[in-house]
């Protein structure tokens, strides 16, 4: 399925909205804890099994991401976007005959494993299409798509919860919510296979840079080189760092309060993780903006050097001061968000355009690795401290120190990256013939 050429005078503006539409809709995924509890009560499940589908979700969000990149590059974003589509909607739709069925093992087939395939094809289906649209501002473009990923549950949690409400929270209203999730995205995601399209010429904008300026690296060659293991390892500890906080953070907050004469009550820890949404998505857009402007080496010594000495703050200050305490998290989890939204924009200054969305989905495996070593760092320590007889802000010290080591190992990463050596170029003639081609018969 070949996306349809923009006609001549098409705006490049149309492009991110359809970006949007799949992005805020896959972005659901981080609302999974809405259904934990009534899945709970319905189905007798452990937290530890309700929360199978939202990890297996990532897992899969990572490996579809990764294995699916170069057929998300071949067949162009309109085949991407249908493919999330139809395995997005269908894994709710398998989860709500589960959930009818009280058969748990078909939540997580669908959610998880369907709907883990259609997040990966779906969080990369616009990136390359984006940054051939805007070689000019490749971190804003990419910054607004990425942007609804980390906006989607600010609908859906509200939206989930006030249709659980309605339907009831047994077996029954769980499947019915999820029937009507599946329905309703399919919808919406559908607004962006139509609207996508990919520009007429390698000069988007008039007078701008072209597509093919500088270096144009295949995903095989990419990931031969070192500054793709060098970005995996920047992604990695970046968003470990700020994963776990965001896993643990109502506890967390509420932990390192307990002792003091202001606890934190129920309703304020979970505003405080409503804050942490918020800005995980205005980092997206925000500091991926500004990596534009001072570039991405750059962008990336702030994500982790000043993230470093946002979590040495709170190590040593935190339990003193709830303003420095949610300022310093608020800070840290503007640049999780940041990271995603800004490495693609990195790696098309470094590898080009030519298969940015396949190199883009290989490095999303170091957000699969980190989903597993964020809260396995920050929930084993702290429960081998409680074990031990602590209690407080003293659960985390040690859980922080080893976040500010990995910090320092990902901006040291971020410093050892250099161009990519000429030898793993593509030669421009065949990339020019190629896109001529592909234009010629996508018209």
């Amino acid at each position: 399925m070949s996306p349809p050429v923009a006609p001549p005078g098409w705006s490049r503006w149309l492009v991110p909205p359809a970006a949007l539409s799949v992005h805020l809709s896959i972005g659901q995924a981080y609302a999974w804890s809405v259904f934990k509890p009534p899945l709970e009560s319905a189905l007798g499940l452990s937290g530890t099994q309700s929360a199978l589908p939202f990890q297996l979700g990532i897992v899969m969000l990572g490996l579809s991401a990764a294995f699916g990149g170069t057929l998300v590059e071949r067949n162009g974003p309109r085949w991407a976007m249908t493919v999330a589509l139809l395995c997005f909607s269908s894994g709710f739709l398998l989860s709500a005959l589960g959930a009818s069925l009280e058969q748990y093992w078909l939540i997580v087939l669908g959610y998880g494993f369907v709907g883990g395939i259609g997040l990966g094809i779906g969080y990369i289906s616009p990136v390359s299409t984006l940054i051939k649209w805007f070689p000019d501002r490749p971190g804003t473009a990419t910054g607004i798509a990425i942007m609804g990923f980390g906006g989607g549950a600010l609908i859906a949690s509200p939206w989930s919860a006030q249709m659980l409400e309605s339907f009831g929270s047994e077996s029954s209203g769980i499947a019915l919510a999820f029937l009507v999730h599946g329905l309703s995205y399919a919808v919406f995601m559908l607004l962006g296979v139509l609207l996508v399209r990919v520009p007429r010429t390698e000069k988007p904008v008039e007078s701008g840079p072209s597509v093919l300026a500088g270096p144009q690296v295949s995903a095989r060659q990419a990931i031969r080189t070192p500054q793709f293991w060098l970005l995996w390892i920047v992604l990695c500890m970046n968003v470990t760092a700020g994963i776990g906080i965001l896993e643990k953070a109502a506890p967390m907050i509420t932990d390192f309060f307990a002792d003091t004469s202001t606890p934190v009550s129920v309703t304020a820890a979970a505003g405080f993780v409503a804050l942490l949404s918020a800005a995980t998505m205005a980092g997206r857009i925000g500091w991926s903006s500004t990596s534009d402007l001072i570039g991405r080496k750059n962008i990336y010594r702030v994500y982790l050097g000043v993230g470093a000495v946002m979590y040495a703050l709170i190590a040593l200050l935190g339990d003193s001061s709830k303003p420095l305490f949610v300022l310093c998290a608020l800070v840290i989890l503007s640049f999780y968000g940041g990271g995603f939204a800004t490495v693609p924009a990195y790696l098309k200054d470094l590898f080009g355009t030519y298969q940015v969305g396949a190199i883009h989905g290989r490095l999303l495996t170091a957000w699969s690795t980190a989903g597993v070593l964020g809260p396995l760092i920050v929930n084993w320590i702290a429960d081998r401290q409680e074990e031990a007889g602590r209690h407080g802000a003293s659960l985390y010290g040690l859980s922080f120190v080893i976040m500010i080591g990995l910090l320092v190992v990902g901006f040291v990463a971020n410093e050892l990256v250099r161009p990519v050596d000429p030898r793993h170029h593509v030669p421009a003639p065949k990339e020019a013939a190629r896109v001529e081609r592909q234009q010629s018969e996508s018209a």
